[in-house]
């Protein structure tokens, strides 16, 4: 079993080999600033020492000067090529990690998301992606430099004196041995820092939603209470984080400076002639200069990437989690030899693509079908079910006999265990439950989920075939009524007109209705039910899982679904 640390750390590769090139390009431009750095700090010691050892007139150097300028033009625009390059990468895998996450979160569909909460997800999109870019454009270009520039200056150091050069040399081992123990404490923290707020995330958002309640129980300020420790205790967590990173850099920039200190040392007393060992004699104030003045560039690749390699820590903790999300299994549509059209799911919280005119219902046929869950085993079939195009089917049966679990296989959120499925008449699927799902916007943002390029007139006249034209007509500002989060501002009998208006709209070929009247009142129920007779005129194909006698007496058709044998029994008599 591979370590889960070192699996990440393979993920984190894999991602940087997709922008190599931009990568590369920072790493070159940075290396390039170094070099540059390098001749500056040499044209620097030499002019000092034209001037004050060998009394030259500053006029007499004005080419070095010029030069000098040059060097700073050239190590600027090199800098800002590094950044932008490093950005530039950064910004290409946070958009394919994004992207990745989302087309997997769209392949595993609600039934396999229902047990993670949304507020964890929207966290893990935008904040522990986020947590990547100080990895590919800090961390990774640094790294690049630290192999290469110091290894550069201990060659030019050496070159001008070996014992200076030993003098760096035996200080270097230090910051990378703490980065790594420092580096090993880090990545757990942020580990547990992206859990606590994943958490913090959920908790939250559930106290927000069911403000209404904790309001009519008298609750509200025991939820306070709750939100503010958790609150505090993610406080407690990043604090103990920024802890860790102060202290290792206090401990770093202290053994760099013990270092350049003990160069200076040297340099000094070498200059003045109280030691005579080894090259120290050879010492001039050029050399002792361009010495000095590269010391502290020697131990600044090896500073930067210290503080960036809390980068590191926090793209390994983001890691842990984006990959356990894009380890989720996703549903094999062929594992039990099944065969459909490639729906979209309109309707309810999926927006369908594609095109399906009206009158052009899709034909089902099931051949021994058998779904599991885990922990409950078989909870349908083996079924055998053939339904026509254009046909109503009422679903029927106890709670738990699976008539929902048949709905979720028909609109592909979960997958057969054996037999096969086979969905004729390619074109949208629409799904409509007794929950529909309404987003924060207007009457029309609600609408156009599921047809996005709708007009205003295909809108009226959904929302007329849903029995709701005459009262979204008679409010002040009509489409543009807005609508909180969930339908605040609709009753639960409106929120499924609105839902039905969509189904309209999206000219679905296939509609799955799971309980859509269950919590409506009769009339309610009345108008909703009207609705779906109007849908099943313009030839869709119909299937409704309910326990209403009202829906029942819709369909052409009733099919029992048992605890016992879980298999279909048909009654062609739609007022049996």
């Amino acid at each position: 079993m591979l370590d889960p640390q070192l699996t990440n750390r393979r993920w984190l590769r894999e991602l940087s080999g997709s922008v190599r090139g931009w990568l590369g390009l920072a790493g070159a431009a940075g290396i390039l600033a170094g070099l540059c750095t390098i001749v500056q700090m040499g044209l620097l010691a030499w002019l000092v020492d034209q001037l004050v050892t060998h009394a030259s007139a500053p006029a007499a150097l004005g080419w070095a000067f010029f030069g000098l300028i040059g060097v700073l033009v050239l190590r600027a625009v090199a800098q800002w090529v590094q950044e932008r390059a490093s950005a530039e990468a950064s910004l290409r895998i946070r958009a394919r990690v994004r992207g990745e996450l989302l087309e997997h979160l769209a392949a595993l569909g609600p039934v396999r998301l229902g047990d993670r909460h949304s507020a964890g997800l929207g966290q893990q999109l935008v904040e522990q992606v986020e947590a990547l870019d100080g990895y590919f454009a800090r961390f990774l270009p640094q790294m690049r430099l630290t192999t290469v520039l110091p290894l550069v200056i201990l060659a030019v150091v050496a070159s001008l004196d070996w014992l200076a050069a030993a003098l760096l040399l035996l200080a270097a081992p230090l910051i990378p041995l703490f980065m790594a123990l420092v580096g090993m404490g880090a990545e757990r923290l942020n580990r547990e820092q992206f859990v606590a707020v994943t958490r913090l995330a959920g908790h939250f958002l559930d106290r927000v939603r069911g403000v209404t309640t904790l309001q009519l129980f008298n609750r509200t300020a025991d939820s306070i209470n709750e939100v503010h420790a958790a609150a505090d205790d993610y406080r407690r967590r990043s604090l103990r984080t920024l802890r860790l990173a102060f202290l290792s850099s206090a401990v770093l920039e202290f053994f760099a400076s013990v270092a350049i200190a003990m160069v200076a040392i040297y340099i000094g007393f070498g200059l003045l002639g109280y030691i005579a060992y080894g090259p120290a004699d050879a010492l001039t104030l050029f050399s002792g200069l361009f010495v000095l003045l590269l010391a502290p560039e020697f131990f600044q690749p090896l500073r930067t990437l210290s503080q960036h390699y809390h980068d590191r820590a926090a793209a390994l903790g983001a890691a842990d989690g984006l990959l356990a999300l894009l380890k989720e299994p996703l549903p094999q549509g062929h594992r039990a030899g099944a065969s459909r059209a490639e729906p979209g799911h309109v309707g309810n919280d999926h927006v369908g693509i594609g095109y399906a005119a009206d009158g052009h219902g899709a034909s089902i046929a099931l051949r021994g079908v058998t779904i599991a869950h885990p922990g409950r085993g078989r909870v349908l079939g083996p079924l055998d079910l053939e339904i026509a195009a254009g046909e109503c089917v009422a679903l029927i049966g106890p709670s738990g006999s699976g008539k929902s679990s048949l709905l979720q296989l028909l609109a592909g959120f979960i997958e057969a265990d054996s037999g096969t499925l086979t969905i004729g008449a390619s074109g949208r699927i629409a799904w409509m439950d007794q929950r529909p799902w309404l987003i924060q916007g207007t009457l029309a943002d609600n609408l156009r989920l599921a047809a996005p390029r709708a007009s205003d007139a295909e809108l009226w006249a959904a929302l007329r075939r849903a029995g709701l034209g005459e009262l979204v007509g008679g409010l002040p500002e009509g489409l543009a009524t807005p609508l909180g989060e969930r339908g605040y501002g609709f009753s639960g009998g409106q929120a499924q007109r609105l839902a039905l208006a969509r189904v309209f709209l999206a000219r679905a070929s296939l509609v799955l209705l799971d309980e859509p009247t269950a919590s409506l009142d009769s009339e309610t129920q009345g108008g909703v039910v009207d609705g779906l007779r109007e849908l099943m005129a313009s030839g869709a194909t119909v299937v409704v899982a309910t326990h209403q006698q009202a829906l029942m007496s819709m369909a052409g058709r009733r099919i029992e679904l048992s605890h016992q044998a879980r298999r279909q029994e048909i009654g062609h008599d739609a007022s049996a």
